[in-house]
């Protein structure tokens, strides 16, 4: 108990003992004792209720009155409280000043911030950009399902994903040529906040940015087929001295070439949101493809392996899957000292569909380099790179194919053990084939 509270107590508690002590003497002299002492005694209880009234009444009536400067523990009482409610005040004060600083901050945002019920999925807060992308009026949107206060945009479906929704792209309700992306934020347990932003610009800088890598690549087209034809017609024979010129100018056309021919892949595969055509894509055949490109790249100077132990063909674009498997296999050998093992293996996948694994014993991929490897030009070793022939796109274009089938990519690697490069395909993109199956271990090719 703090000092000045301590003695007010006892100044009180004394003055109840003097007050005791009076009556007493009086009822001796008037031989009342006992009446007088009752009454005394009612007296303080009157009074301390009295008081306590005055304390209830204050407090319900959320009144702040001045304390007197008087002693006593109903005086302390009253300057307690009037500290209390004091500090509860400045509390107070700074929480509004917040709670408005960071109303501010969520109005001038300019994406859109709903607050939304988790169960019930109705509007409990907007910011001013609501209004301005999703065209939520306030105050008559509040306690409003979203999903049918923002039909026909298809959120039923996102929201019910919940904690598993992936960011949504589609078109606003006030503008259908413009893009908004839409995230879902569970942030407590019962409330959810759904942020959406405007990409339309971020998009059309991103089409711009297709159109002139495409265009440009195109128009490199043509005179790289004039450069070739002329380097075609000069017989290093005939100059000797010219030879190891035109052997490397050759080798360079054919580089720039090919880092053309990928950039127009990626650009087509970017453009498309989904397969042109399906088709039924023979795995065995694919396998047997890819071993024979291997083959012809590595010149024997590696150990490949085939190991097709799924048994089942994909459904999809046959031209667009061996480009993305031909990248991986033209990596692993190119990626792949002398003398080492590339196995290329179509396996059943735990958690359904199957699995086309690349592994090579090469130099392997340092940990910090694997977020970033899959981005077009990224290179974990420029020198390397180059001195094999490598473009820099052809994960990116791996990427893509298989996000057009609805695949993944998983990378595995440790520096000077090598890297298993590995295609996911869901159960729906796969279909029996003909092959007969065993018991066995898988069937191992090697050349």
């Amino acid at each position: 108990m703090p000092p000045r509270a301590r003695s007010a107590w006892f100044r009180t508690l004394g003055l109840l003992l003097l007050i005791l002590a009076a009556a007493t003497v009086l009822g001796l002299l008037g031989g009342q004792l006992f009446p007088v002492l009752t009454a005394t005694a009612l007296g303080i209880v009157a009074w301390h209720y009295w008081r306590l009234r005055k304390v209830l009444i204050r407090l319900t009536a959320r009144q702040r009155l001045t304390p007197s400067d008087s002693d006593g523990v109903w005086n302390e009482l009253d300057r307690l409280l009037y500290r209390t409610q004091g500090e509860m005040r400045g509390r107070k004060r700074r929480l509004m000043e917040m709670l408005r600083a960071y109303r501010a901050a969520a109005a001038a945002l300019p994406d859109a911030i709903i607050v939304v019920e988790r169960n019930s999925q109705r509007i409990q807060w907007f910011n001013e950009a609501g209004t301005r992308l999703l065209g939520l009026r306030y105050p008559d949107d509040i306690g409003a399902s979203l999903v049918q206060r923002l039909q026909p945009m298809p959120l039923a479906h996102w929201m019910a994903a919940g904690r598993n929704a992936e960011p949504l792209e589609t078109w606003s309700p006030l503008n259908p040529g413009a893009t908004l992306s839409l995230r879902l934020i569970p942030y407590s347990e019962n409330l959810w906040l759904m942020v959406a932003r405007d990409v339309s610009r971020l998009l059309q800088l991103e089409q711009m940015r297709r159109d002139f890598v495409a265009n440009v690549s195109h128009e490199l087209r043509t005179p790289l087929t004039v450069i070739h034809g002329y380097l075609d017609m000069l017989d290093p024979e005939e100059q000797p001295d010219w030879a190891p010129m035109l052997s490397e100018m050759q080798r360079q056309s054919q580089r720039m070439t090919q880092l053309v021919e990928d950039l127009l892949t990626l650009s087509r595969l970017e453009s498309q949101d989904q397969l042109q055509a399906e088709e039924h894509v023979s795995m065995p055949s694919m396998l047997n493809t890819l071993r024979r490109e291997a083959a012809a790249l590595s010149q024997g100077r590696h150990q490949i392996e085939i190991d097709d132990s799924a048994h089942v063909d994909l459904v999809g674009s046959g031209k667009e899957l061996h480009s993305a498997f031909s990248n991986l296999v033209s990596n692993a050998v190119r990626y792949t000292p002398a003398g080492g093992r590339i196995e290329i293996a179509w396996r059943p996948d735990p958690a359904g569909g199957a699995a086309l694994q690349v592994t090579d014993s090469g130099y392997g991929i340092p940990a910090s380099h694997l977020p970033r490897i899959t981005e077009r030009f990224y290179r974990v070793s420029t020198s390397r790179s180059r001195e094999s022939g490598g473009t820099g796109l052809g994960l990116a274009i791996v990427k893509h194919v298989l996000q057009l089938h609805e695949a993944r990519l998983e990378i595995s690697s440790e520096v000077g053990q090598g890297s298993t490069f590995s295609c996911h395909f869901g159960a729906a993109w796969t279909r029996p084939n003909d092959a007969p199956a065993h018991a066995g271990p898988p069937a191992h090719v090697h050349s």
